[in-house]
């Protein structure tokens, strides 16, 4: 207690900010890695006008209520008022798409990671590029926008994504770590930086458009993990603390994405390792010992914070139909005069998940809320389907949920495993899917046929990853590599919980998966109704 109070006093600590899809969240941690507090705010994506966005004002307030949550609980805990913080580092979901004006106006409403309205722009730069350019990517939502004519476009002085936002309004400076960048525009491993190459070419698409602009002029400086990405201005400090208590002059760490704070939150950075996160959306992250072979749609090239290829299947849709489905139960428990906390409920879905027949016994949900490019679906419906003979069990409903919220997952993991051969030794797993302990962990790893772990830090996700990011950027050793300082300084003695496939388990989900595909006919009709 008393060497954290006078870290704290001597501003000896690491804050991480993460704006997820449900919830922002903001962690400080000591030196040795350790939570000291915590704070939130929870947000939910709004569909205005066919787009999935977010509120401006509520990134502000989220931010500002997630810090002043954290604080409140350091003066109840340590007697201090915080003032200095050692390092900072911010993280958000990846991708999607915030141009400004060069007044700092932003030209449209924020359209996430999470909208499917660009696959004509995608297919585009896909074959002109001969690189995969993912729906969500920050440069296909820009082409998409040219194409269909939208006039803010010659407007445009500077294009991010939402860490890159938040870093730009505390620090002043328009930069983005090297694996948030890989989601705006493809990176070359070589050179840390946008492939040149391409960037030419996209250049080229448009050198008869008369647009004020090209492509680097807008986009933001890419660093790497470890490089000094400015400095808690005065007035960051202000916006981060109305209080006014914050100081100014905390460096802050290269702003990144859920992605890349999910790697770090894993200690997955090193060739032939791998991470799943699971929550709202899902994905997995493999880094690679070479390039694949060929140009996949289901599968995103991106890189780790300090600039490795990545191989990254990514999923709309994960744990948003067990949320609706707790909601439910609640509201029925509540009808009969019931209180139990949600925690609880969601321990029980997932507990009677692994008492449920080894296939769901017939009963199959999709938790299709929004497209799924990897199902090659524009739009969701969540669905449940059965026959008359199923076993319609509360644990059957459970299993096919859990099944439900990583079956694309395995869709994309197929092309990777048997047609690339990628090696996985394991995958670590973090995120909302993993809160109740082994049970999701254990499906997966029957369902995807390799070992899944999780670590005890797993559960504080990516505002942790990005804590340590701003902790290795203060404290690292000259020359000392990102995945040498996680390996020796971090996870030096890390709890770690492995699950292995079972051989029954993965029997009961290839058949469940292989029903599954043959709904998802159903869930492309399911389209037409509004």
């Amino acid at each position: 207690m008393d060497a954290v109070k006078q870290q704290l006093l001597n501003g000896e600590t690491s804050l991480g900010v993460e704006f997820g899809s449900t919830r922002i969240k903001a962690v400080l941690l000591a030196d040795s890695g350790a939570l000291i507090a915590a704070g939130n705010f929870d947000w939910e994506n709004d569909l205005v006008d066919g787009v999935w966005t977010y509120p401006m004002e509520k990134v502000v307030l989220g931010l500002q209520t997630a810090y002043a949550a954290l604080k409140a609980q350091v003066v109840s805990e340590y007697g201090v008022t915080l003032a200095k913080i050692g390092s900072v580092g911010i993280s958000a979901m990846m991708h999607g798409y915030l141009p400004f004006d060069k007044n700092d106006r932003l030209l449209t409403p924020f359209r996430t990671w999470r909208n499917t309205i660009t696959a004509a722009a995608a297919q585009k730069l896909t074959e002109e590029l001969h690189f995969n350019i993912p729906q969500r990517w920050s440069v296909a939502h820009l082409e998409q926008a040219i194409m269909n004519g939208e006039p803010h476009v010659k407007d445009i002085a500077f294009l991010t994504t939402l860490s890159g936002y938040i870093h730009y309004l505390l620090t002043g400076r328009r930069v983005l770590g090297v694996g948030d960048a890989s989601g705006m525009f493809p990176i070359d491993s070589e050179t840390n930086d946008y492939c040149e190459e391409m960037v030419q070419k996209y250049d080229s698409l448009h050198r008869n458009d008369g647009f004020p602009w090209k492509l680097r002029d807008i986009l933001p400086q890419v660093l790497v993990a470890g490089e000094p990405a400015g400095e808690l201005t005065a007035a960051g400090a202000r916006l981060l603390d109305p209080a006014g208590d914050l100081l100014p002059g905390a460096p802050c760490c290269p702003p990144e994405g859920d992605a890349g704070t999910g790697m770090t939150a894993t200690n997955s950075i090193l060739p032939k390792t791998g991470n799943v996160s699971a929550g709202t959306s899902v994905f997995a992250m493999l880094v690679l010992e070479k390039a694949l072979g060929d140009v996949y749609t289901e599968i995103d090239m991106v890189t780790t914070p300090d600039g490795k290829p990545v191989a990254m299947v990514h999923c709309n849709n994960c744990t948003s139909d067990i949320d609706a489905y707790v909601k439910l139960f609640a509201g029925t428990l509540d009808a009969f005069g019931c209180s139990v906390k949600k925690g609880a409920i969601y321990d029980m879905l997932y507990h009677k998940a692994l008492c449920a027949d080894k296939d769901a016994g017939g009963v199959v949900t999709y938790n299709l809320f929004s497209g799924e490019p990897v199902l090659e679906l524009e739009e969701g419906r969540p669905m449940l389907v059965r026959t008359p003979k199923a076993a319609f069990t509360l644990e059957n409903l459970c299993r096919s949920l859990v099944y439900s919220s990583f079956a694309a997952l395995k869709v994309g993991m197929d092309i990777l495993t048997e047609k690339e051969h990628v090696s996985i030794e394991k995958l670590l797993g973090h995120g909302g899917l993993f809160k109740t302990e082994g049970v999701a962990q254990s499906l997966m790893a029957s369902a995807l046929n390799v070992p899944v772990a999780v670590m005890a830090s797993a559960a504080e996700g990516g505002a942790w990853g990005i804590a340590i990011l701003a902790q290795y950027l203060r404290k690292k050793a000259p020359r000392e590599t990102l995945p040498a300082y996680l390996e020796n300084r971090v996870f030096k003695d890390a709890e770690v919980r492995v699950k292995q496939p079972d051989a029954a388990d993965r029997a009961g989900f290839d058949a469940y998966l292989e029903k599954y595909r043959l709904g998802l006919k159903a869930a492309a009709a399911a389209n037409q109704i509004v």
